[in-house]
């Protein structure tokens, strides 16, 4: 059967859910097709129980956004479901996107509750772009999220991306291991992602090079004679200390040295990793082989990091697959994409969603989000999400509360704020420039520099401050209050 899922060969127009569809045929075809609407992008709870997480996939939803269209094939494919109206297909047949966006960059630090995107388009328009927004934001921010994490755990040595084999497809490998990489990853083992995002790709050699030769010595040493450059030998094919690492002792000796090279590595893929990278360590050391690091890989995460550097492991590497490209731990980001307002003729009017869930009720109107920096130590201490005609002033002094006990509450005097929010899309035109994906992983590394360590420990860690300015819990009260007395 011939894969007809090659991106050349369908749009994605229908990568939608039918709903999207069936709400745009309805609005085409009520009162409210030309009212303005705008959705916010928000998430509820961190993966992990984490105290942040990082935004990614932005790039990927503007250039879907930028080419946004219907083909031939299809507007049959929903002509044949006969539910759609043939003005409604002509309509689609010209769509274009034609709304504004705020979002915040790629690499920002986000929180519960407030914005990343904010959507301002015809409700049609606004509504037909729900999906995508939600599974690039989902699944980038998750892996760049946990990539950020095992990084923290490793302190400073490199961790290469290993998992595309372990992806739940071939999107998720690539923009998988691009994610990985806005959160500190070092690169991947993915070719595709650095041709297409210029991720740093690199390997080693698997088991089956080394069975394939007729002794290990003979795959060591012809690897040394290809790779000469710093040649990674896999030694737990065998038997790591009764011939792995003294047959790539002798490689390296043998082809390295003579051509004045030292510098190498060794991998190990299994066994208990703290006794045997430290045995490893003193035997390579012994050998005069001090320039050759230890990589480890298997299934690692941020935990098991954590543990084993705390057991003195002598780890200078890590390669991490499933538990990072998965997200093994907590694989679901919840993002959502929640009405907040609409407009007619220039007036914006809010709206909100009420739950029996408080944590489900949305925060209405449209919005604009700042963040506060200490001036003293440049630190982050809190957000606040107000109306997006209101303006914060650095003279005054700005009492925060905590989102979830409201008689916690901290008094901000001394600070410097900065809007989360900037324009990507206006009238329907890209008006954001994208920088290198170098220079988000930079910005990546930066937003979490300015967070408190209590905000980014793995267990237990602060609830970072998240308020509403006083004007929009006004009007939430208010509506709260209105829908209540409906009842």
């Amino acid at each position: 059967m011939q894969n007809n899922l090659i991106r050349d060969e369908y749009s994605l127009a229908l990568l939608c859910d039918f709903y999207e569809l069936t709400m745009g045929r309805g609005y085409f075809n009520s009162p409210v097709r030309d009212r303005i609407a705008y959705f916010d992008v928000f998430f509820r709870k961190v993966p992990d129980g984490g105290g942040y997480a990082i935004a990614a996939g932005l790039r990927q939803i503007a250039e879907y956004i930028e080419n946004l269209h219907f083909t031939e094939s299809d507007i049959e494919y929903l002509r044949g479901r006969k539910i759609f109206d043939e003005e409604f297909l002509d309509y689609l047949r010209t769509f274009r996107f034609t709304g504004d966006i705020w979002s915040v960059p790629e690499g920002t630090v986000i929180f519960p509750r407030e914005p990343v995107m904010t959507v301002r388009a015809p409700v049609i328009e606004a509504q037909l772009i729900e999906t995508y927004c939600l599974l690039q934001f989902n699944h980038q921010s998750l892996i760049a999220t946990k990539a950020a994490r095992m990084v923290r755990a490793a302190k400073g040595r490199p961790i290469a991306e290993f998992g595309s084999r372990r992806a739940h497809g071939e999107s998720a490998a690539v923009l998988g291991a691009r994610a990985a990489y806005i959160g500190g990853c070092a690169g991947t083992a993915c070719a595709l992602s650095d041709k297409l995002y210029g991720v740093p790709a690199g390997g080693t050699m698997a088991h089956s090079w080394v069975q394939m030769f007729d002794s290990e010595y003979e795959a060591f040493e012809t690897y040394c004679r290809l790779y000469p450059e710093n040649p990674t030998l896999l030694v737990d094919t065998y038997s790591v200390f009764g011939s792995g690492i003294p047959n790539a002792i002798r490689a390296v000796k043998e082809v390295l040295w003579p051509q004045g090279k030292k510098k190498c590595a060794i991998r190990i893929d299994s066994g208990d990793i703290t006794y045997i990278t430290k045995k490893a360590r003193k035997i390579l050391d012994e050998a005069g082989l001090t320039d050759c690091t230890i990589t480890i890989s298997n299934s690692l995460d941020e935990y098991l990091i954590n543990e084993l550097l705390a057991q003195g492991a002598v780890i200078d590497a890590f390669g991490i697959g499933e538990r990072l490209i998965t997200a093994k731990s907590d694989a679901v980001f919840g993002f959502v994409y929640k009405l907040a307002a609409v407009e007619e003729n220039g007036t914006i009017t809010p709206r909100i969603k009420i739950s029996e869930n408080i944590e489900k009720i949305t925060n209405p109107h449209f919005k604009k989000v700042y963040r506060f920096y200490s001036n003293e130590t440049g630190k982050a201490e809190a957000d606040l999400i107000c109306l997006h005609d209101e303006s914060v002033d650095d003279r005054y002094p700005y009492e925060i509360f905590d989102p979830e006990y409201t008689w916690k509450r901290c008094t901000l005097t001394d600070f410097t704020s900065r809007e989360l929010l900037v324009p990507i899309f206006k009238n329907g035109k890209r008006v954001y420039e994208f920088p290198d994906l170098s220079e988000i992983r930079d910005h990546c590394k930066r937003e979490i520099d300015t967070m408190w360590e209590e905000v980014l420990r793995f267990e237990n860690p602060h609830n970072y401050y998240v308020d509403l300015s006083q004007r929009l819990w006004d009007i939430k009260n208010t509506m709260l209050s209105e829908k209540n007395e409906r009842k």
